[in-house]
């Protein structure tokens, strides 16, 4: 079944845009579209979306009142919606908004039609998708935060990962792909994948965004050591 995904954006022109990049991937459909966050909620409770993509300056409250709304709604009625947010800049501050609001995605509206889609097809699959620009935001957020205290050994859950995961745990907290990491280890992506999924489980991480915030407060990334090449957080 293609993903079905409603677009919100308050400029007709620019919905007619989305509706034709994402209707050019067989695995993705749209079925509808709203002109502001009232509107679109009322889409999302009828139409049942895998996925929203909404712009961040929707009319009615932007993109993440309705990431909150829509988070809100889905947790009362037990339904599954993602958002996906297309910003025009990441300005301080927006980037943890809009996560925090419940988006589990963030573009950049220069981003290529070929990431859109893909984001859409990621956080349709529960994972995150960040575009480079929020992915660097994010590490200097991080960076800039004070050092928490550190143990004299690593955490407990760390502990409790095989040495291998704890590999894979700081390649990710790099910000590396499955791709990436499976270069540097010398294993195939089937392999990582299987790893990356012990790792968020064992750790009780909802997903990549959450890892590269815990080898972050636990030490396990030093500040400046850089995200990989800079691409987005993706489940390949």
């Amino acid at each position: 079944m293609p993903v079905r995904v409603l677009l919100a954006d308050g400029r007709p022109l620019v919905r007619a845009g989305l509706r034709l990049i994402v209707e050019s991937d067989a695995q993705t459909s749209v079925v509808g579209e709203a002109a502001e966050v009232r509107t679109a909620l009322a889409a999302v409770r009828q139409l049942l979306p895998d996925v929203v993509v909404a712009d961040a300056e929707l009319p009615g409250g932007g993109g993440a009142v309705l990431s909150r709304e829509v988070r809100q709604w889905a947790a009362d009625s037990g339904q599954t919606v993602q958002v996906v947010v297309v910003a025009s800049s990441v300005a301080e501050g927006t980037a943890f908004e809009v996560l925090q609001a419940g988006a589990r995605g963030l573009l950049l509206r220069d981003s290529s039609p070929e990431e859109l889609v893909r984001a859409v097809r990621e956080v349709a699959r529960g994972n995150a998708a960040l575009c480079p620009q929020v992915t660097a935001r994010l590490l200097d957020r991080l960076a800039a935060l004070p050092a928490a205290p550190q143990a004299s050994g690593p955490a407990a859950e760390v502990a409790r990962l095989t040495r291998r995961e704890r590999e894979v745990l700081r390649l990710l907290g790099r910000g590396l792909t499955n791709a990436e990491i499976a270069r540097q280890l010398v294993l195939g992506e089937t392999t990582v994948k299987t790893h990356v999924g012990r790792v968020l489980a064992k750790l009780g991480l909802r997903d990549r965004v959450q890892a590269v915030v815990y080898t972050y407060e636990h030490g396990l990334v030093v500040p400046g050591e850089g995200a990989g090449d800079g691409r987005s957080y993706r489940g390949e």
